[in-house]
């Protein structure tokens, strides 16, 4: 990466422009054109820097429900139970850990019967109990990097 591909990731981690022509004004920005900018987030994706671009939207202030989810999983069965969550849209993170609770995952739900009926769905497609865990309390903490900072890679 050079200080150009840090500038644009500088900028669209969080200040993605809401723009017909999004690129062109990350370009303006920075001083370089629209398919500069563009062909440059492209080999960005590619070489797995930037992993996705989306929206973040507040689930709660939408009125949709989350949870946290843990599940003891055999060795053996890990991979059709990753699959099985991984099935679901409203799968937000799903990890593997080391620990009696291997699987840690996140779902999000219209309301909290989706929630329950799709962990439901889940162990009773797999054999396996997956633990709700609600939050009582939401601590969310926004971490963007200033690219620009690093020292350039020679």
């Amino acid at each position: 990466m050079d200080a150009v591909d840090k500038q644009i990731l500088t900028i669209i981690q969080s200040g993605f422009p809401i723009a017909s022509r999004p690129y062109a004004v990350v370009g303006e920005q920075i001083g370089i054109t629209e398919d500069e900018t563009l062909s440059r987030v492209t080999k960005l994706r590619e070489d797995g820097v930037i992993r996705r671009i989306g929206a973040n939207f507040g689930s709660r202030e939408l009125g949709w429900k989350s949870t946290l989810c843990a599940a003891k999983v055999p060795e053996e069965k890990i991979d059709e139970f990753v699959a099985e969550v991984n099935k679901h849209k409203g799968v937000t993170h799903n990890y593997l850990r080391e620990n009696e609770f291997n699987i840690w995952f996140t779902y999000i739900g219209t309301d909290l019967e989706d929630v329950e009926n799709t962990l439901q769905s889940i162990t009773d497609k797999t054999g396996i109990k997956v633990l709700n865990l609600p939050a009582s309390f939401m601590f969310k903490i926004k971490v963007d990097f200033n690219m620009e900072d690093d020292k350039e890679e020679d």
